[in-house]
């Protein structure tokens, strides 16, 4: 029987949206104030779920101290109170979005956890939007 546990978590960081190719006002037509060519910050709230079958012996799906741990090292100390644009060599040739934010979170903790575990993440850049992945 598999079962689900979350942990959540937040981190605080800048960013533009913006293409190099295009024009600066295609980019506010398409990105808005996000495209302020002086950034703009967001505080993130993270939600990560691990699905898995119980462990017998600890009664646990995960030891979530352990999760707690990997979200800190790959999540929190990577990106918070960072400029995403500037900082962050994944958003050096693509845009900082919160759907490129989430995707980069869910591959640097799929390689920490054991294969048998499914992972979904789930990134809110404002209280009333987020995205998942994988969908």
């Amino acid at each position: 029987m598999k079962i689900a546990a979350f942990r959540r978590a937040h981190f605080n960081a800048a960013h533009r949206l913006f293409r190099a190719d295009w024009s600066d006002e295609k980019n506010r037509e398409i990105f808005g104030p996000c495209s302020n060519p002086f950034y703009h910050g967001h505080n993130y709230e993270v939600e990560v779920k691990v699905v898995g079958e119980i462990d017998p012996e600890t009664g646990f799906v995960i030891d979530l101290s352990l999760l707690k741990r990997y979200i800190k090292e790959e999540v929190e100390d990577y990106l918070d109170h960072k400029n995403l644009n500037e900082q962050i060599p994944e958003f050096k040739d693509l845009n900082p979005t919160a759907e490129h934010i989430c995707i980069l979170i869910w591959n640097r903790l799929k390689p920490r956890l054991d294969e048998r575990y499914e992972l979904t993440v789930r990134l809110w850049e404002t209280e009333r939007n987020y995205v998942e992945y994988p969908a």
